[in-house]
């Protein structure tokens, strides 16, 4: 390991170890100590969970909750809801089990002090739209954070995990994981009977439209590194969905959401001469998902084929019609704290753009895809479900535990169960942690074996891009290219321009092929070589590198899912130009990929989908 083998190397031992201190990761964190008193439980966040995770910035709304006090829904109609908006396609039993438990959770974010609005009138929750419910979010992952912090043994913030570890004797048996600290620079060795990751999904995967000073203008969260799948993948946990990435209408160049609007405020999206476009194009969308077409509300991604089909057909640019709805002060204090509470730089766009969302329309656009299992989308790791009504071969013993003994999942690291958002990935967390004590509790207090000299070379791989920058950083011929070593924003533009144009991104019209697919892989093939010559010039850059070894890990991933599925499941996510249509015939099933570390071979199945809901 050369100049960084002073690098001093500290171990930590835990019950149960919390990978991600976003809401899953605090889930797990509040539910393990009530289920377990006297346990170790330690949780470990790359920034700081304080403001850490997708809700880092604070949040409008609460997008999942069922209103069972009030009779509004039932859990059966949430799966419903999201089986529709998928296409079919959702596991019912991860859908049922958080939204049977969802309120509750909310119920509890209120006590600890979160102001949710509520109607004068009748008392309830104001309502957004069905599932949503509005919320002063300025400080919601504060609140948040400081349950999980209570709760938890350790807290041990800036520490960035790399690798998973495996038990020596039991190979198929999660063991802990490792890590540096980006402030000193130790490594971190983390052991533990049990390990839940509820680290995030990927943005910036593929190229995003804002770019240069922009890039950080994305959504879902731009620090959202793929870590809860790539974290997994390695260590052969069984992936489903990935294919199944989300792209989002969007507020152009500031990427404000735009759900208030539509839902709250009851706007409407026109084409560039007035018009409403979403009719027009049903009958083409009837021809290609059949019955889906006809589901209300219309599936999202079917909204994104309509706006995209009217920009193709020249009736672009697509416009919110913002002007027509803020008629009261109410109404403008709702459209502008639906930005401030969450996505300043809207606000800070409509200004540059000399745009009073009052007096004129504000653009609309598609976002690029991303991978994020607790949004709109069933990415994730294939998990065992509920003991309770989990079909036989959903089920193998301990709710949302992974397909590696003790590796447990929430939030975006669970594939199936969409539509969770923060309140639900709260939720998955909880019942993960609750599953996890259980299942430490099963095995006696048996503890895992850690190979030493597995721990010596994963301190050698983890720090090697600082080794590398500190050997070739003389050898720079041009600006920042070195002919020893790529930087990790060099790899990670790389990697956005594979994806992007061969994998169905922002400059295809998310459109993508066999040979195309095919072609990506091989791109992703020579860059996964090149990433052994990654340099970093310090403790921030040796982060980014390891962000991107897990997304290029992850890119690999959605590409070999989507070249397995023969068909345009989702249009408006993304579109197989040679199986352009729906096929439930062949295709109502989930993927399923399993990466075998030892051969290096992927192998791809099919997954059965049972409806437990009528």
């Amino acid at each position: 390991m050369g100049i960084f083998s002073s690098r001093k190397t500290k171990f930590v031992d835990s019950d149960i170890l919390i990978i991600g201190g976003g809401f899953g990761g605090c889930g797990a964190a509040y539910e393990a100590r009530y289920w377990a008193r006297n346990a170790k439980i330690v949780l470990v966040e790359k920034a700081n969970i304080e403001r850490s995770g997708a809700v880092a910035h604070g949040l409008s709304a609460i997008n999942c909750y069922m209103g069972m006090q009030w009779d509004e829904n039932r859990p059966e109609d949430h799966v419903r809801y999201a089986r529709g908006d998928l296409m079919g396609l959702v596991r019912e039993d991860l859908v049922f089990d958080i939204a049977r438990h969802v309120d509750a959770t909310v119920h509890k974010f209120e006590e600890w002090g979160l102001p949710i609005m509520k109607d004068q009138k009748t008392g309830r929750y104001m309502r957004e739209g069905r599932w949503q419910i509005m919320i002063h979010g300025e400080s919601y992952k504060p609140i948040i954070a400081e349950a999980a912090r209570k709760a938890a043994s350790e807290v041990y913030n800036r520490i960035m995990v790399t690798h998973l570890l495996m038990d020596k004797a039991r190979p198929n048996r999660v063991a802990g994981a490792v890590g540096f600290s980006v402030r000193d620079g130790n490594m971190y060795v983390f052991r533990a009977k049990a390990v839940i990751v509820g680290a995030g999904g990927a943005s910036h995967m593929f190229r995003p439209r804002a770019i240069g000073e922009g890039m950080g203008r994305t959504w879902y969260a731009p620090w959202s590194s793929a870590s809860a799948y790539g974290l997994l993948i390695p260590v052969g946990a069984k992936m489903t969905q990935m294919e199944n990435r989300i792209v989002l209408a969007r507020f152009k160049d500031g990427y404000g959401p735009v759900g208030a609007w539509f839902l709250l405020l009851k706007s409407h999206a026109t084409n560039a001469y007035g018009e409403k476009y979403e009719p027009r194009w049903f009958d083409e969308i009837k021809a290609m998902v059949g019955k889906y077409a006809e589901i209300t509300p219309m599936p999202t991604c079917l909204r994104n084929h309509s706006m995209l089909q009217e920009i193709k057909a020249g009736k672009g640019p697509i416009f919110m019609q913002t002007q027509h709805v803020l008629d009261t002060k109410e109404k403008e204090e709702i459209g502008w704290e639906d930005f401030l509470d969450m996505t300043v730089g809207q606000a800070v766009v409509w200004a540059s753009q000399n745009i009073d969302p009052k007096e004129k329309p504000s653009e609309l656009i598609t976002s690029e895809p991303y991978v994020m299992g607790s949004h709109a989308t069933c990415s994730g790791a294939w998990a065992s479900g509920p003991e309770d009504c989990a079909p036989k071969d959903y089920q193998w013993g301990y709710n949302r535990m992974t397909t590696v003994e003790g590796l447990f999942g929430a939030g975006d690291t669970i594939g199936g169960s969409a539509h969770k958002f923060s309140s639900g990935s709260f939720t998955e967390g909880r019942i993960a942690g609750k599953s996890a004590v259980k299942y430490i509790t099963d095995m006696g207090g048996k503890e895992p074996q850690v190979d030493e000299k597995e721990i010596n070379r994963l301190k050698a791989t983890i720090f090697k891009p600082l080794e590398n920058y500190d050997v070739g950083r003389n050898e720079i011929v041009a600006g920042t290219v070195s002919p020893s070593y790529i930087s990790p924003l060099q790899g990670l533009q790389r990697l956005e321009k594979i994806m992007d144009e061969y994998v169905g991104g922002i400059s295809t019209f998310y459109m993508t092929n066999e040979p195309m697919l095919n072609r990506g892989l091989e791109l992703l093939s020579m860059l996964k070589e090149d990433l052994d010559h990654l340099g970093a010039e310090d403790l921030h850059q040796l982060q980014r590198a390891w962000e991107l070894h897990h997304r290029v890990w992850t890119a690999e991933s959605v590409t070999r899912h989507t070249l397995f599925r023969q068909e345009t499941r989702w249009p408006g996510y993304y579109y197989r130009g040679d199986h352009p249509k729906l096929d439930d015939t062949d295709w109502h099933v989930f993927t399923g990929s399993q990466y075998d570390a030892k051969t290096g071979e992927w192998h791809m199945t099919k997954l059965p989908v049972h409806h437990i809901i009528d």
